[in-house]
């Protein structure tokens, strides 16, 4: 199973430290020894650590982002019919 973490700050909108998100990553790299990667972007931060059974190939790293940047993703799961 893979782990997810993320903080975002609503009420101040302080800039949250990839190193921070990392961190948190590094705490649950138990969650999934495979991959791991780190998004952030002024108050938000997301983060992933991969544990790789299906899709064994670098197109599963996360945070996903939309082909345009504008969307950023991370989850558990798999996506059928892909």
């Amino acid at each position: 199973m893979c782990g997810i973490v993320g903080k975002y700050n609503f009420l101040t909108g302080a800039l949250v430290s990839p190193d921070l998100i990392k961190a948190m990553c590094d705490k649950i790299v138990y969650r999934g020894p495979d991959d791991g990667g780190v998004y952030t972007d002024g108050c938000i931060g997301l983060g992933h650590r991969r544990l790789s059974i299906i899709d064994l190939s670098e197109l599963g790293h996360q945070p996903m982002a939309s082909d345009d940047d504008m969307l950023w993703i991370t989850f558990n799961g798999e996506i059928y019919n892909f």
